[in-house]
C-alpha cells in the first residue's frame, strides 16, 4: 500500500458512502467547500438520472482535520444518501420481519452474475448495490484532498470530454477549460457539444445508452515521480489501474496510447533539445507524445490520460437474461439509470489521477508537515536546475 491510500465503504441506497483517507500530511488547509464543489461537479452532465437532482451530495469531514487544518491522521468523510428513506426496508442492517423482493435477472454487462456466483447469493442486491457507481461519490471526495495537496506544488489537473457516442470534439491546444466548466457535456468544442446532447436525448428516446472517451491532463508535475526499478512502482502501470477501476472503464492510454503503435520510431518520440534562456531546466520537449511519462516516470511534461467508457449496462430497453431463481429467460433488472456518464466519469479520472499523484508526491519528498514536504520538493526543484 502507498504512502497515500484510501478505502472507501457503503452501498448505493444505504445509509451513506464513507471513505478513510491515510497518509497525508498535517498542515493542509482542507475547508468542507473545497471537497463539496467536486463533488457537485460530478452530479453534473447532460444525460445523468434523475437522481442527481435528489442527493446533492455534501461530504462531512468527521476526523483528521481540525480547525480547518489537516492533523495527520486518518481523514474520514461521510456522504449522506438522501434516499435512504425510500430503502430503508430493502437496506436495513437490521433482520426485517416481511420479505424483500429479491433480484434475480442479470444485467449483462453488470457486475451482477459474476458477483451472485462469487459471493453465493441468490439475490443479486447485496451486489448491484456496491458494485454501483455511487461509491465514485466517496472517491471524489478522496480526490478533492489529493487535489488540494497537488496545488501547493503548482500542480493542477482537468478533464474534459473527447467524444460520446460517434461525435468527437475538435482537440485544441490548449484546452480551453472555462469553455468546458461551462459545457452541459465537459466539452471544449461547442459543434460537438451540440451533436453529442442530440445523440443522449435521441438514446433516451430509444432507452439505450452511450459511451464515450475522456481525457485528464494533469500540469506542473515535476520530473521524477513512480521508476523504473520495479514494476509496480512505475507511474504510467499505477495511473492505468487507478483510472480503469472506474466503473464503464474499459480501455485506458497514456499520451499517444495506441495510435503510437502505426508510427514509426522516429514519429513517436519526444525530441529532447536545449532550452531557451531563463527556463528553469536546461532541455525541452518538442512534443509530448509520451503523455509526460517515459520508463514508468514523470519527464515534466504533462501528463495526459484517456479512458473508453462503455454505455452503461442498465437500459431503459433491458437486454435479454436469465432469472437465477428459475432459469428461465426474462429481462435484465432495471432502476432509474443514466444515459451518458462520460462527463462526470471525466471528474472521477480526475480524482483517480489527483489520488495516484499525490502518493507518488510523497513517496517522492516524504514529510509528516506540509512544509517538511514542500522544503524537501524546492530542495529537489534546485537541484535539477542547477
Amino acid at each position: 500500500m502507498g504512502q497515500f491510500h484510501f478505502v472507501t465503504a457503503g452501498e448505493s441506497h444505504g445509509k451513506g458512502l464513507v471513505a478513510i483517507v491515510e497518509g497525508m500530511v498535517a498542515g493542509l488547509s482542507l475547508p468542507h467547500e473545497y471537497i463539496t464543489r467536486d463533488l457537485k461537479r460530478r452530479q453534473a452532465g447532460y444525460g445523468r438520472s434523475s437522481r442527481m437532482n435528489i442527493e446533492q451530495d455534501e461530504a462531512e469531514i468527521i476526523s483528521g482535520v481540525r480547525h480547518g487544518l489537516t492533523i495527520g491522521s486518518p481523514i474520514s468523510l461521510v456522504i449522506q444518501n438522501r434516499v435512504w428513506q425510500d430503502w430503508r426496508e430493502t437496506m436495513r442492517v437490521a433482520p426485517v420481519d416481511k420479505e424483500v423482493e429479491p433480484v434475480t435477472s442479470p444485467r449483462p454487462g453488470h457486475a451482477d452474475l459474476a458477483g451472485a456466483i462469487k459471493y453465493g447469493t441468490e439475490d443479486i442486491r447485496p451486489i448491484l448495490e456496491r458494485a454501483s457507481a455511487r461509491e465514485t461519490a466517496a472517491r471524489v471526495a478522496v480526490g478533492a484532498v489529493a487535489r488540494r495537496f497537488l496545488e501547493a506544488f503548482d500542480i493542477a489537473i482537468h478533464s474534459h470530454t473527447i467524444c460520446i457516442g460517434n461525435h468527437r470534439a475538435k482537440q485544441r491546444e490548449p484546452v480551453d477549460w472555462q469553455q468546458v466548466e461551462g459545457s452541459p457535456v465537459r466539452c471544449a468544442d461547442a459543434g460537438a457539444e451540440k451533436a453529442m446532447m442530440t445523440s443522449i436525448d435521441m438514446a433516451k428516446g430509444e432507452g439505450e445508452t452511450l459511451g464515450g472517451v475522456f481525457e485528464v491532463i494533469a500540469s506542473g508535475v515535476p520530473v521524477g515521480l513512480g521508476s523504473h526499478v520495479q514494476w509496480y512502482r512505475r507511474l504510467d502501470g499505477r495511473i492505468a489501474q487507478a483510472v480503469m477501476s472506474i466503473n464503464a472503464v474499459k480501455g485506458v492510454e497514456v499520451g499517444t496510447g495506441f495510435a503510437v503503435a502505426n508510427m514509426k520510431g522516429s514519429q513517436a518520440h519526444d525530441i529532447i533539445e536545449p532550452a531557451r534562456q531563463g527556463t528553469a531546466l536546461p532541455w525541452r520537449r518538442v512534443s509530448n507524445r509520451a503523455g509526460g511519462i517515459e520508463g514508468g516516470m514523470s519527464n515534466g511534461e504533462p501528463i495526459v490520460v484517456r479512458a473508453a467508457v462503455k454505455p452503461i449496462a442498465t437500459l431503459g430497453k433491458p437486454l435479454p437474461s436469465v432469472d437465477l431463481s428459475s432459469g428461465e429467460a426474462t429481462e435484465a433488472h432495471y432502476e432509474r439509470s443514466d444515459i451518458c456518464v462520460v462527463p462526470a466519469a471525466g471528474i472521477i479520472g480526475e480524482a483517480m489521477l489527483a489520488t495516484t499523484l499525490a502518493d507518488a508526491m510523497l513517496e517522492k519528498f516524504g514529510g509528516d508537515h506540509l512544509k517538511e514536504t514542500l522544503a524537501n520538493y524546492h530542495s529537489y526543484g534546485t537541484s535539477i536546475s542547477s
